[in-house]
């Protein structure tokens, strides 16, 4: 017998699971639109050479890959794969398209991934990702809106408790440089730093080690995170929901100590001065008090060119989203370079916590339609599809009882839906032009004028709201 079960990492929608998912993606689609950003959607399937190379080492093992078809399947080979992200797509969009596109493209894309990952909690092998980003700007300017765009999602999802971290690429080049990593070993140091919030700084001095970075350079580069982390304890910051003046404050002496690390690093001190502008327009946009610098943040996709960004909330392994400066991506396919930024939200995680916390509104489980109208025999179902069609052209939800049964089992299918409303129309009414609506709530029931069945409906359902 054939397992019922999808696959791993897979899930199936019930209806509650659908009606939370679109609530969510309604509001992200709003924000982003209030923002000035289009849609765009892209295939599931890419060539493979699309996606190889753009993700790092460890995104290049988890590409789901497609076997060639046909009379190719016997070699085993792969030439499409399963979309990974939303921003490599983007890319290959922009270098195909870029002389019909706008000079600064604003795009939002709302649609599923597929990574071969290890399934956890809030993490799956096929997920929605809520992807906002601008192409063309070098501005950080761009850094700001996108920090402000999603910072009004969750706020309007009702988020009060999540921190923006902020980090920049060159600015961790420079401390690598500086702490003695050399250059052909920084990609590995980042993959290795990227998991310090999850294996802790004796975990990341093992796979330094493993990965060839011992000694003194090891020794500097943990012993100035190590640093960075007291200075947190020293200030004593609450994560969320810190007064702005102590944000400020808090990423004012965390910037400066960088700087001072960083030195003369050339590269380095233009990521501490790109950090500084974010700030500064990220304050100006109402976002200040949410952000937090934070120079462990590393980001494993090796995309990334400056500006990185991760949104946390407290008790979730892993983060709501993130994103970053990518301005050499898209220049892989069209061979100019273009400067990008984009951020990322993920659907999945989002719904996961708001679900455990019950943040969603309630009318989200509410019943499925206004009112029922029930089947009471065969020669009355012509008149009770008739009786629906009117209930539906006046803007109510209405579903049919789709087969004839006692009444009593009517009812308590309605009841059983959490429908509100159940409409009546046996022979005697019928025979008078009426028929009788039950309150399933209260349990009342009156008989009424068919031709007021509709407006005693839309009084009764405006009521209840």
């Amino acid at each position: 017998m054939a397992k019922t079960q999808p696959a791993r990492g897979m899930r199936d929608f019930l209806p509650t699971d659908v009606r939370r998912r679109e609530y969510v993606i309604g509001v992200v689609r709003e924000v982003y639109e209030r923002y000035g950003f289009e849609p765009l959607e892209t295939p599931a399937v890419e060539n493979i050479e699309t996606l190889l190379g753009k993700y790092g080492e460890e995104g290049n093992q988890l590409i789901f890959k497609i076997l060639k078809r046909g009379e190719h399947e016997k070699t085993g080979e792969a030439d499409l794969a399963l979309r990974y992200d939303l921003t490599v797509p983007l890319a290959r969009v922009v270098a195909e398209y870029g002389d019909k596109l706008p000079k600064f493209f604003k795009r939002y894309q709302i649609q599923p991934v597929w990574r071969a990952d290890r399934p956890a909690r809030g993490r799956f092998r096929e997920f929605y990702q809520c992807d906002v980003d601008i192409c063309g700007a070098r501005s950080m300017i761009v850094e700001a809106e996108l920090c402000a765009a999603v910072s009004d999602v969750l706020v309007k999802l009702g988020f009060n408790d999540f921190t923006i971290r902020l980090n920049h690429r060159q600015v961790l080049s420079g401390v690598l440089a500086q702490a003695g990593v050399t250059h052909d070993k920084q990609a590995d140091a980042l993959v290795a730093l990227d998991k310090l919030d999850k294996i802790g700084a004796e975990g990341v001095a093992k796979e330094l080690e493993a990965r060839g970075i011992a000694g003194e350079a090891a020794f500097k580069l943990l012993r100035f995170f190590e640093g960075v982390a007291g200075i947190e304890r020293a200030a004593n910051l609450v994560d969320v929901g810190a007064p702005g003046t102590e944000r400020a404050a808090f990423n004012a002496d965390m910037l400066g100590r960088l700087v001072e690390f960083i030195g003369p690093h050339d590269a380095g001190a233009l990521g501490c001065e790109e950090l500084r502008q974010i700030l500064q327009y990220a304050e100006a946009s109402g976002v200040g008090a949410r952000i937090k610098l934070d120079p462990s943040l590393a980001r494993g996709l090796s995309y990334y060119t400056g500006a990185i960004m991760e949104i946390n909330v407290p008790d979730l392994a892993g983060s709501l989203g993130g994103g970053g400066r990518y301005d050499n991506l898209v220049g892989m396919f069209s061979g100019r370079d273009i400067p990008a930024c984009g951020f990322s939200l993920g659907l999945e995680r989002i719904i996961v916590v708001m679900t455990e916390r019950e943040m969603f509104p309630a009318e989200l489980t509410s019943a499925p339609a206004d009112v029922m109208v029930t089947v009471w025999d065969e020669e009355a179902t012509a008149d009770a599809l008739a009786l629906a069609r009117e209930l539906r052209a006046a803007g109510l939800r209405v579903d049919v009882y789709p087969q004839t049964d006692k009444l009593g089992k009517q009812f308590k299918y309605a009841s059983a839906l959490g429908v509100p409303f159940v409409v009546v129309a046996g022979p005697d009414e019928r025979a008078r032009g009426e028929v009788a609506l039950k309150d399933m709530r209260s349990g009342e029931q009156r008989t009424m004028s068919r031709a007021t069945i509709v407006a005693t409906l839309q009084e009764s359902l405006n009521r209840k709201i």
